[in-house]
């Protein structure tokens, strides 16, 4: 049963204008150190990280939940490469979400799916 879906699209530039603006602060604020440490094997970083940043905002449109923050969503892939959704800090408890992010040189995009546990 699918309980609600979010998309976004970012700009890659609106990124890396963050992270070369306020650097650490914002990098820390927004991925989690798993996402960021995986962010670094990536060849594309802006790319890479603009498709997390817009699969999270897309589960926070899906989910709908006002104390949601960006530390209690992480996007990781899978060991095929797909992405991922984990919550934590014991959010999102009895949902599921399912991402797809697609990126080209200036755009990433992101759709989220929640659907009720079991």
């Amino acid at each position: 049963m699918i309980l609600g879906s979010g998309v976004d699209i970012t700009e890659v530039n609106r990124i890396k204008k963050a992270i070369e603006k306020w650097g650490e602060s914002f990098l820390n604020r927004v991925f989690t150190a798993g996402e960021l440490i995986n962010a670094k094997t990536r060849g594309s970083l802006y790319q890479h990280l603009a498709g997390r940043f817009a699969a999270k905002e897309a589960v926070f449109k899906a989910l709908g939940d006002a104390d949601l923050n960006w530390q209690d969503v992480e996007i990781l892939n899978d060991r095929q490469g797909k992405p991922s959704c984990k919550f934590l800090n014991a959010k999102g408890q009895g949902v599921d979400v399912i991402v797809s992010i697609s990126h080209v040189k200036n755009y990433a995009v992101a759709n989220a799916i929640i659907t009720k546990k079991g």
